[in-house]
């Protein structure tokens, strides 16, 4: 078994459905809508620092670390990604983000597994730790039955 936080699932179920409207075109890596019932997560904008404060150099790797902190913090209430109702997800730079959404895609799938919440990207000039690439608030749904 792995130990991966995908494989290890609280023991609560997961309504959470997934809004795709009738002849809308599927969003790839993402949901238009997520419809869910249950104890809230709020998740505040996690950077990808490890445990040290240390920043890897790059966004591909910033962008690892963060979704692990993520990951971490979620398992912390009882929580998986698959209760991951909302990403928000702030870059300093688009076309840094653009150019590493290949590797960023198989990143995602790495730590967060094939669960797409509804999300959004921001470009914003610059955030509070000045080596941090990007910034991700989520917001988890784990349901109470």
């Amino acid at each position: 078994m792995s130990d991966s936080p995908i494989d290890i699932l609280p023991p609560r179920a997961m309504p959470n459905v997934v809004l795709q409207p009738s002849g809308w075109p599927r969003p790839k890596g993402y949901a238009n809508g997520i419809k869910a019932r249950g104890d809230l997560l709020f998740i505040g904008g996690m950077v990808g620092w490890d445990e040290h404060g240390g920043f890897p150099a790059d966004f591909v790797g910033q962008t690892r670390q963060l979704l692990r902190n993520i990951t971490a913090v979620l398992a912390e209430g009882d929580a998986s990604p698959r209760h991951i109702v909302r990403m928000t997800w702030y870059v300093r730079d688009m076309d840094e983000y653009l150019k590493a959404r290949p590797a960023l895609g198989d990143v995602y799938r790495e730590v967060m597994g094939d669960h797409y919440p509804a999300m959004a990207l921001v470009a914003v000039t610059r955030l509070v730790e000045p080596q941090a690439r990007l910034e991700i608030e989520t917001t988890a749904v784990v349901s109470q039955s």
